[in-house]
């Protein structure tokens, strides 16, 4: 009896972890994207008139572009199983021109909607920002990954120390 409680508590708060660490994901995405915005606005050096108009632009633009990318990524994970992995390849290259194409004119289209907010000095130099902020992303997960491996490392030899002291 007391091993079926202990199942049904370890089925019951399976979905509460899951749903703990959707909402972690949902506070570290929001971290970011502060950061994000922190770091463009520094960096483009924004006035708090051109921020508050340029920002609202952006996001519509930023999330137009991450759709695209999305369906892109929805196609490779979800080939046609009625044709070949041939087929289903030169389908998801012609797919990814497309897509490139309508980012293109997408940029081309929120170029012209973002120049009315800020001059083109500091459009041209969004894209480096950008790029700037995506690398310091990565590369900070990068030293947490390190980080993480070393501790485990170091615990694992401590462990194996105990282990060798108790033997």
């Amino acid at each position: 009896m007391k091993t079926i409680i202990h199942v049904l508590l370890i089925l019951l708060a399976l979905p509460l972890l899951a749903q703990e660490e959707q909402v972690k994901d949902q506070k570290a995405q929001e971290k970011i994207k502060a950061a994000r915005i922190a770091f463009i606005t520094e960096r483009l050096g924004l006035t708090p008139d051109e921020a508050e108009k340029f920002w609202p632009v952006y996001h519509e633009f930023a999330t137009k572009r991450t759709a695209l990318r999305q369906e892109f990524e929805q196609a490779k994970r979800n080939p046609n199983p009625q044709r070949t992995k041939e087929e289903n390849e030169r389908q998801l290259l012609d797919l990814s021109f497309q897509l490139k194409q309508r980012e293109l004119d997408l940029e081309k289209e929120y170029s012209g909607r973002i120049l009315n907010t800020i001059p083109a000095q500091k459009l041209i130099a969004l894209r480096q920002a950008e790029q700037d902020f995506r690398n310091m992303i990565i590369k900070q997960i990068q030293q947490r990954q390190l980080l993480e491996q070393r501790r485990q490392q170091f615990q694992e030899r401590n462990e194996q120390r105990l282990r060798q002291r108790n033997n």
